[in-house]
C-alpha cells in the first residue's frame, strides 16, 4: 500500500481547491451559464437540421445562418401575432381576476367542500385565501415587484443577445470544441470518455426534441378542445397546459388545475368544470396512448418511481427550473455511471496493478 506522502496531500488539496473555484464560477456567473445552457439546448436541436441542409451541398456556416435565421423569424412571428392574443387574453383574465371574484369562488368551493365533508373546519379556505390575497396585493411590496420586473426585462435582452451568438458558434465549432475538451484527457480515459460524451448526447438530443414535438402536439390539442368546450382564454390556458407536461406526472395535474381555475373565474360558476376535465383528458390520453410510446421509444431507462422522487428533489433543490431539468441530469448521471462501471469491468487501464488474463 502507498503511503500518503506530502506530494499526494498537495496535489488533492488542489484538486479540492479547484474544485470548489469551479463551482463558484459557476454560482457567481449563474446567469451566463444559463445562457451557456440555453445555446447548448438549442443547438442539440439545431445539430440535425443544419447537418440534413450541409448534406445538400451548401457550406455548413451558411446552413447554420439558414437555419437560425428561420427559427429567428419564427419566433419574430410568434411574438408579433400569438404573444399579443396571449396578452389580450391575460389581460381581459386579470380584469375578472379580482379581490371579490376569488372570494365569491372560494365561498362556493368552501360551501360545497363543508357540505359532502362534515369533518371540514367552517371557514377553513376563506380565512386562508384572505389572507393570501392581502399579502399579494400588499401596495408595500410593489417596488419590489417593479425591480423584478426590470430585472427580468433586462435578461430577456442579454439574452436575445448572447443566446443566438453562443448558438452560431456552438454549431459552427462544436466538433473542434469538443476535439480540445477530449486533448485535456488523459489517454487511458480518451476512449471511455469519447464513447460517454458520445452517448449522452445522442440521448439528450434525443430526448430534448422528443420533449418539444410532446408539448407542441399536446398545446395545440389543448387549445382546439378547450376552445370546443368554450373557454375563452384557450389560447393561453393551452400553451400553459404543453409546457407543464414538459414536468412528468406533475405536469397533467397542473393542467386540470390550471384549465379547472380559469374556467371558475371566466363564468364564476362551475358550469365549465366539467367540460375542461374532458378536454385536458382527452389530451391525456392522447399523450398517454400515443405520444409517449412513440415519442419516447428511446427514453431514459428509470424506473417510474425513480423518476418520481428525482422530481421531488429537483422541485425541493430548483423549484420548477429543477424539475424540468430533474430528468436529463438523472439520465446524464446513470449513463456516466453505467459507462464508468463498463470500463472498469473490460478496459485494464483502470484496474492498477492488475494485468490482462492469459
Amino acid at each position: 500500500m502507498n503511503s500518503f506522502t506530502l506530494e499526494r496531500f498537495i496535489k488533492l488539496a488542489l484538486g479540492l481547491a479547484g474544485l470548489a473555484l469551479f463551482f463558484y464560477l459557476l454560482y457567481y456567473f449563474g446567469t451566463l451559464v444559463g445562457y451557456a445552457i440555453i445555446a447548448i439546448l438549442i443547438t442539440y436541436l439545431l445539430d440535425p437540421v443544419v447537418n440534413r441542409i450541409q448534406t445538400t451541398g451548401i457550406n455548413r456556416i451558411w446552413a447554420i445562418v439558414l437555419t437560425l435565421s428561420t427559427l429567428i423569424l419564427f419566433l419574430v412571428w410568434i411574438s408579433t401575432n400569438i404573444f399579443p392574443v396571449i396578452a389580450n387574453q391575460m389581460v381581459e383574465l386579470a380584469g375578472q381576476l379580482n379581490v371579490q371574484t376569488i372570494q365569491d369562488i372560494t365561498q362556493q368551493v368552501e360551501d360545497r367542500l363543508t357540505r359532502n365533508f362534515t369533518f371540514l373546519p367552517e371557514h377553513f379556505l376563506s380565512t386562508n385565501i384572505t389572507r393570501m390575497l392581502q399579502d399579494l396585493f400588499d401596495v408595500g411590496q410593489l417596488p419590489t415587484a417593479l425591480s423584478n420586473l426590470i430585472g427580468l426585462f433586462t435578461n430577456i435582452f442579454w439574452a436575445a443577445l448572447v443566446i443566438p451568438f453562443a448558438t452560431f458558434f456552438f454549431l459552427k465549432d462544436g466538433t473542434k470544441i469538443r476535439r480540445d475538451i477530449l486533448q485535456l484527457v488523459p489517454n487511458k480515459y480518451f476512449e471511455t470518455t469519447l464513447s460517454l460524451i458520445d452517448k449522452i448526447e445522442t440521448r439528450l438530443g434525443h430526448y430534448f426534441r422528443s420533449v418539444m414535438l410532446q408539448s407542441f402536439i399536446v398545446a395545440l390539442t389543448s387549445w382546439l378542445l378547450l376552445s370546443i368546450v368554450g373557454l375563452n382564454n384557450a389560447l393561453s390556458v393551452g400553451i400553459a397546459v404543453g409546457l407543464a407536461n414538459t414536468i412528468p406526472y406533475f405536469g397533467p395535474a397542473i393542467g386540470y388545475l390550471l384549465s379547472i381555475t380559469v374556467s371558475i373565474i371566466e363564468i364564476g360558476n362551475f358550469s365549465l368544470v366539467l367540460p375542461c376535465i374532458i378536454a385536458i383528458f382527452l389530451v391525456q390520453l392522447l399523450d398517454n396512448l400515443v405520444l409517449q410510446p412513440v415519442i419516447f421509444s428511446r427514453s431514459a431507462e428509470i424506473h417510474p418511481v425513480a423518476i418520481l422522487f428525482i422530481i421531488m428533489i429537483g422541485a425541493e433543490i430548483a423549484g420548477i427550473l429543477g424539475m424540468l431539468l430533474a430528468v436529463p441530469i438523472a439520465t446524464t448521471t446513470k449513463i456516466t455511471i453505467n459507462q464508468i462501471r463498463w470500463s472498469i469491468n473490460n478496459y485494464y487501464v483502470f484496474r492498477s496493478g492488475q494485468k490482462p488474463e492469459a
